[in-house]
């Protein structure tokens, strides 16, 4: 177990050891919550748009799905009381943070991946679409790194998290499929995924996102 930790902390230094100021404030405005609530009204407006009363069922298992993420993810982390690496006696001095930001005592397992991932295959599956699919895990990706960038979490905890929001993500759709099968009826017309989303309706959703990194870089320089 000590080897492991170490390797962790040996891999963590590896990744958090490359700063510059434009990843500062890009990995620094990324890993907001802010940054992305008009995506997540966007994808919220689809559902209803797209579904109607049934909307109500997929946002109530998606919104379970990301609070019992959050809430299990905080529970194991006042469970296992791993030290952030920020909290670490033996890091101090070798761990780069930015805007002198420590996070809270404990960070094993990492909330932000957690809910990422619960987030990204939940509406992976709710979808359907290719190109949804490769942008929003890359998304999920690159939110769970900046925790890394940014000092206050191991690789380990990143992992964890990775493995809760999955296995949740998935949980939650399958109660759709179990209990509210007709929230996810397929749509028979032409440009309409397996589930019944327009395919113009997905690709406003990527360009949203697009808009919102290219506005993160502009914003970082």
């Amino acid at each position: 177990m000590e080897q492991l930790i170490e390797l962790d902390k040996q891999f963590l230094l590896f990744f958090n050891g490359y700063h510059t100021p434009f990843l500062d404030n890009f990995f620094w405005i990324f890993t907001s919550i802010k940054i992305w609530i008009p995506i997540a009204l966007l994808i919220i407006a689809v559902i209803i748009k797209t579904k109607g009363k049934d909307a109500i069922w997929i946002l109530l298992f998606l919104i379970m799905a990301l609070i019992l993420s959050d809430q299990i993810s905080t529970l194991i982390k006042n469970l296992i009381e791993r030290p952030r690496p920020t909290r670490e006696i033996s890091l101090d001095g070798l761990v780069q943070t930015v805007n002198g930001y420590l996070a809270g005592r404990y960070g094993f397992i990492s909330s932000h991946a957690s809910n990422s991932f619960a987030f990204a295959l939940f509406t992976t599956l709710l979808f359907r679409h290719k190109a949804y699919t490769i942008t929003i895990f890359i998304w999920a990706i690159i939110n769970s790194y900046s925790r890394i960038y940014l000092g206050v979490h191991y690789p380990a905890d990143i992992i964890g998290g990775i493995i809760l929001g999955l296995s949740l993500g998935g949980l939650f759709f399958l109660c759709i499929q179990k209990f509210t099968p007709q929230a996810i009826i397929p749509h028979k017309k032409f440009h309409y995924t397996k589930t019944g989303f327009s395919v113009i309706s997905i690709y406003g959703i990527l360009a949203g996102i697009l808009l919102s990194v290219l506005t993160i870089c502009l914003i970082s320089l």
